[in-house]
């Protein structure tokens, strides 16, 4: 099993990589983040739960344009069939509508949405054929269409919502060449992230809870659903 797995340097990308640990025989994880510090941790912590599953920490920023040039031979030499790809990574950026700057707007987006089109376009050779891909894209319940929506969250949760839909086309292209492709709009879960943005809230589930609903769904899903925006959250949208 083959899988990759963006923002794994913490948080629910980084308990998703132990939780493939945990319940893989053997495999190959290539983690992605620009703190190499954290990811070089993860694998540590891996090597220790089950070192018959190889995670490969790369050090990279998936906002670059320059992805491409530098690292898609890597992931080529490491990798010449991807089972799964996770693209987990986000950035929040808490401001009313009014304090936006067109900067802060370009960077959710190249985050959330820019990174997604990015990895995707980057691995696609490598991506289904006589073996399925299973494409899951992580998007929230703000980006969920009829959920509660939050003051200062417009740009984070209009690129969820982009999120959602670009998965929906991928999928439809995709159709006929075994790669699967659904999103997985999350509820609240106890995360560093949220910890930042609503500071004292209390989330029902923690990172690792999440965490090892999205790693199951990663490697089975693909046989029930594609082209789905799934809500994952203990309360009603």
């Amino acid at each position: 099993m083959n899988i990759i797995v963006t923002g794994a340097s913490q948080g629910i990308g980084y308990e998703v990589v132990k939780n493939f640990c945990r319940t893989l025989k053997s495999g190959k994880i290539i983690t992605l983040s620009r703190n190499a510090e954290n990811l070089e941790q993860l694998k540590n912590e891996c090597d220790e739960i089950n070192s018959f599953v190889r995670v490969i920490a790369v050090a990279a920023d998936i906002s670059s344009i320059k992805l491409q040039q530098t690292h898609a031979s890597l992931f080529q030499n490491e990798m010449p069939h991807v089972d799964v790809l996770i693209n987990n990574a986000g950035l929040l950026i808490k401001k009313n509508f009014s304090d936006l700057s067109e900067e802060d707007i370009y960077r959710v987006y190249n985050v959330n949405v820019f990174s997604v089109f990015r990895l995707v376009k980057i691995l696609k050779p490598q991506m289904g054929g006589k073996q399925t891909t299973h494409i899951v894209n992580i998007s929230s319940m703000g980006g969920f269409q009829g959920s509660s929506k939050f003051a200062g969250l417009s740009a984070y949760s209009s690129s969820k919502g982009a999120v959602a839909v670009l998965t929906e086309c991928l999928a439809e292209e995709f159709k006929n060449d075994n790669i699967k492709v659904n999103c997985l709009a999350l509820g609240a879960a106890q995360t560093k992230m949220l910890e930042e943005a609503f500071p004292g809230y209390k989330a029902p589930l923690s990172a690792e809870q999440m965490a090892s609903f999205i790693s199951n769904f990663a490697l089975t899903g693909s046989k029930i659903f594609n082209g789905k925006i799934l809500p994952v959250s203990l309360s009603t949208p």
